[in-house]
């Protein structure tokens, strides 16, 4: 259980807050607008820590975020429109009426049901879709992943992995169709039905679709440097160099993952 440091800790933050909006120039300028791609900067800093299993940077991250939501509710409270205690419990509210099988007497057996409860009782509270609560600013990647959850909890989803994959095939027989016949906007739609049935394939695998992405990622800028300081250590420029001879180099350097493994 947290205890009076804990109290006192989140007490300090509310007042440097205060503090700040008072005396710094900086912070006396900023409104919800100005914060608002800083705040979404510090959520894919917060995202890179967690990628990297980094405690450290975890911490920071999570104590930056937390200045952003203070921040906010002052600006709140300025505004007239909410305090801080109004945005805690509001949250606390919702939690407690999202688990009527904790603070209820409603019965769960798993964690679908769970899932389930919470996306009839959001429709309960107002919302006309069970897809209402994905943001539209969402990165398409992450936003095809939350878009498929949610539809599974009504029942809109495919029952094993292998007719998920046909899916697949079917997509990207399609693509190659829309390929054949040159028009962009087909070529491009079709590509995104591939992308996204992908990503369901993913869920059906128990993959998060977006941090394998991420994997690949750092996969190859990890060797696309190692293949530049490869070919600077033989006196080579990548750019006068042939592609048949940078994938020499790009050979050589899996093989080396490889052995490390």
């Amino acid at each position: 259980m947290y205890d009076q440091d804990t109290a006192a800790a989140f007490l300090r933050l509310v007042t440097i807050m205060d503090e700040l909006r008072e005396k710094c120039p900086w912070d006396k300028k900023q409104t919800i607008q100005t914060l608002r791609h800083l705040s979404i900067e510090e959520t894919y800093e917060l995202a890179d820590a967690i990628s990297e299993s980094n405690w450290q940077g975890i911490r920071e991250e999570l104590g930056d975020l937390l200045l952003h939501i203070v921040f906010y509710a002052k600006i709140g409270t300025e505004q007239k429109e909410f305090t801080l205690p109004d945005v805690i419990h509001a949250v606390c509210d919702k939690l407690i009426r999202r688990h009527p099988h904790i603070y209820g007497d409603v019965q769960v057996s798993n964690e679908e049901e769970v899932k389930q409860n919470w996306e009839k009782l959001k429709l309960q509270e107002g919302k006309k879709s069970v897809l209402g609560g994905v943001p539209r600013s969402l990165p398409s990647m992450v936003k095809a992943i939350r878009l498929q959850e949610k539809s599974k909890q009504v029942g809109f989803e495919w029952e094993n992995a292998e007719q998920v994959w046909h899916k697949v095939e079917e997509e990207m027989g399609e693509l190659k169709q829309a390929v054949s016949t040159g028009k962009p906007d087909q070529i491009e739609e079709e590509l995104g039905d591939v992308f996204f049935s992908l990503v369901n394939y993913a869920r059906f695998l128990q993959v998060d679709a977006e941090n394998a992405l991420e994997r690949t990622n750092k996969k190859f800028m990890s060797r696309f440097l190692r293949m530049e300081s490869l070919a600077m250590s033989e006196n080579k420029n990548l750019q006068e160099m042939s592609l048949e001879e940078m994938d020499q180099l790009w050979e050589r350097i899996k093989q080396l993952d490889q052995q490390e493994k």
